[in-house]
């Protein structure tokens, strides 16, 4: 399980380590920052350098974060909507440079658009494409976007199954269609999913019933296969992609 809660999100690793330990389910942590002004503050609070803030990323993946010897797997960055700002341009650039000297994945978060210029800005600074998921690209319907991402080598995450404001079943057709071009091989599935929203709506009830972890594997896989998409395409997305991303292995061609 991949919990991207960042710092100013609320990120609690002494909890993350006690489910993981009560339940036996591995949990992978992130370092990175979600709000572009919490971004600011630290950079302000490091003493203004930038590259103080890559060197907070890169101490939390390789010697653990703060002093709980928990060491962060993943890196998130994000960028809104309308166009990447001056401080969400140097997050991606930070991400990048502790993405290369570690080694580390990054997951981003989009509003469904610039996904291919966050792709762009990371792999000019020289992360890999292949080590890159563009979170919430199921917030778009655009297939030439979701193609220019694949074709340049990264995942595209379609990771808000169950979440209101667009219907599963329009989720699942662009997944399907981006299947059935070949794609495959690039698509991460998960659902955004808030089990404890402090002061936010109660989630399994109401408009939120299926934004829960088990939606994907109650609802959307028989969707998925009603669509012709076969048991071993669901083994790919589900298994063999997760698995492919951390190990840090290239990624097949499209078929």
């Amino acid at each position: 399980m991949v919990d991207p809660t960042t710092i100013d999100l609320g990120r609690n690793v002494l909890l993350m380590a006690e489910i993981a330990s009560r339940t036996g389910c591995a949990i992978i942590c992130a370092t990175g920052i979600y709000n572009p002004a919490a971004y600011v503050r630290m950079r302000e609070r490091l003493g203004g350098d930038s590259n103080a803030v890559a060197e907070l990323f890169i101490r939390e993946l390789t010697e653990g974060i703060d002093d709980t010897g928990i060491k962060a797997g993943i890196i998130k960055v994000v960028t809104g909507g309308t166009k990447i700002t001056t401080a969400e341009y140097e997050l991606l650039r930070v991400a990048a440079r502790a993405a290369v000297e570690t080694g580390a994945p990054i997951i981003t978060h989009t509003e469904g658009v610039r996904g291919d210029e966050q792709q762009e800005i990371l792999t000019d600074a020289g992360v890999p494409a292949e080590r890159i998921v563009i979170g919430h690209s199921c917030l778009s319907r655009n297939f030439d976007y979701h193609m220019r991402i694949v074709q340049n080598g990264s995942y595209l995450a379609f990771d808000r199954f169950g979440m209101p404001g667009m219907s599963d079943e329009v989720r699942a057709s662009s997944l399907v269609k981006l299947i059935d071009a070949g794609c495959a091989s690039r698509l991460m599935v998960s659902h955004d999913s808030v089990w404890y929203w402090v002061g936010g709506p109660t989630i399994g009830a109401g408009a939120y019933k299926n934004w829960v972890p088990t939606n994907f594997f109650e609802r959307i896989i028989p969707m998925l296969r009603y669509n012709g998409v076969s048991d071993e395409q669901i083994e790919t997305i589900l298994c063999e992609n997760p698995h492919r991303f951390f190990s840090g292995k290239k990624t097949p061609p499209l078929r």
